[in-house]
């Protein structure tokens, strides 16, 4: 692969330590998580023990005071050991960067600490059985009632839904408004009339758990809102593509991954006298794999770069996803085709980098949105 020069020497030893902390923590018990549908707590505390937990939470609010760099390193290295139980990129990267951004000096000094020690876990509701790339039509309502917000809705498809304490939750809080009527709300889990429905069965991601929540007359203070009444919509738009950026990051490592597997799996594989890296056809896929993701990770670097200086749009965050998780589900089926029908054993690393493969052209708004997004720019308006 292409050297890359995004890190420095600190954040090196830091990506050593987070290998070994994913060596020791995770890859013995992912097997386990997954049949339970759900990681351990005291994994989370674990983390944030070790540091990595909400990197750039300055250290004022608790947190290690680091930067951007410091949260790729954790997501590539979870995605090196296909660990997608583990949401800490979620928690870390997309939820908690809301809390950071639009909360209130009360809630970020009662929250970030516990968010960064991994005692509090988050989750984000955005996604209704009716409204899924389409936030305008969401359904769940917060209704003024005196100094509180009585919430009535659905969610569904929530990642950490089982295992979370904090939701940040998408409301209409004025549905004449459209977007201009979407709030955001803190739901602390314990709430009465508050609750998860079942750990949703899915095709991979397997250990992450993901749920359906309901709410009925659920009373929060108004004080739980968090920023300004109306400003959800435009506050989710913000703060997208950096949630984008984090699926490209885990696509570009996971398509690597699957990579340096399947080199090994055909060096080893023997067929008719000889290993199945000798034959033409295996040498020629793997060349177009390898191509692959040497152009997805030259480009999805090229991204963090503009990230961490400011300058990644939501244009070339909608690239960044739509090119990393094509070129993954490409690049992944085609490593799976040269392991033969053990590629389809879920034994295998290669037949569950496939499963978990699928959802990214889903999640964090669809390939067919991003391209919607990216083509803004490139034909004119009709208005």
């Amino acid at each position: 692969m292409l050297p890359r020069t995004l890190f420095s020497e600190e954040h090196e030893i830091f990506r050593e330590s987070t290998k070994r902390f994913i060596e020791r923590e995770i890859v013995p018990y992912h097997d386990q998580w997954e049949k339970d549908g759900i990681v351990s707590r005291d994994l989370w505390r674990a983390a944030g023990e070790q540091g990595l937990l909400c990197c750039t939470v300055p250290e004022e609010y608790g947190g290690p005071g680091g930067d951007f760099l410091h949260s790729v390193i954790v997501n590539e290295e979870l995605a090196k050991v296909g660990a997608t139980g583990p949401a800490f990129p979620l928690h870390s990267d997309i939820i908690v960067p809301y809390l950071q951004a639009y909360g209130s000096e009360d809630q970020k000094k009662e929250w970030l600490p516990k968010v960064v020690s991994g005692e509090t876990i988050m989750a984000i509701g955005m996604t209704e059985p009716v409204a899924g790339s389409d936030l305008q039509g969401i359904k769940t309502k917060a209704d003024r009632d005196g100094n509180h917000f009585v919430i009535n809705g659905q969610k569904v498809w929530i990642s950490n839904g089982q295992i979370a304490d904090l939701y940040i939750l998408a409301c209409k809080t004025d549905p004449d408004q459209g977007a201009k009527g979407i709030s955001l709300i803190l739901v602390e889990g314990n709430r009465d009339g508050f609750e998860r429905g079942k750990n949703l069965e899915k095709i991979g991601y397997k250990a992450q758990d993901t749920s359906e929540l309901f709410f009925e007359d659920v009373r929060v203070p108004i004080t739980n809102l968090l920023g300004q009444e109306g400003r959800g919509f435009a506050q989710l738009m913000q703060q997208l593509s950096q949630e984008r950026l984090v699926v490209a990051i885990r696509c570009a490592t996971a398509l690597e991954a699957s990579l340096d597997e399947t080199i090994s799996y055909t060096s080893e594989r023997k067929a008719f006298g000889r290993s199945l890296s000798e034959f033409q056809n295996t040498r020629f896929k793997l060349a177009e794999v390898k191509t692959l993701a040497m152009v997805t990770r030259a480009f999805t670097d090229q991204c963090i770069d503009l990230h961490v200086k400011g300058n990644l749009t939501s244009e070339d965050a909608a690239a960044a996803k739509l090119q990393t998780t094509e070129a993954l589900n490409k690049g992944v089926d085609e490593c799976l085709q040269l392991h033969g029908g053990y590629g389809y054993s879920w034994e295998y690393p290669i037949a569950r980098a496939w499963a978990d493969a699928r959802m990214s052209r889903i999640a964090g708004g669809s390939s067919e949105i991003m391209k919607e997004i990216i083509s803004r720019n490139i034909l004119p308006s009709k208005n």
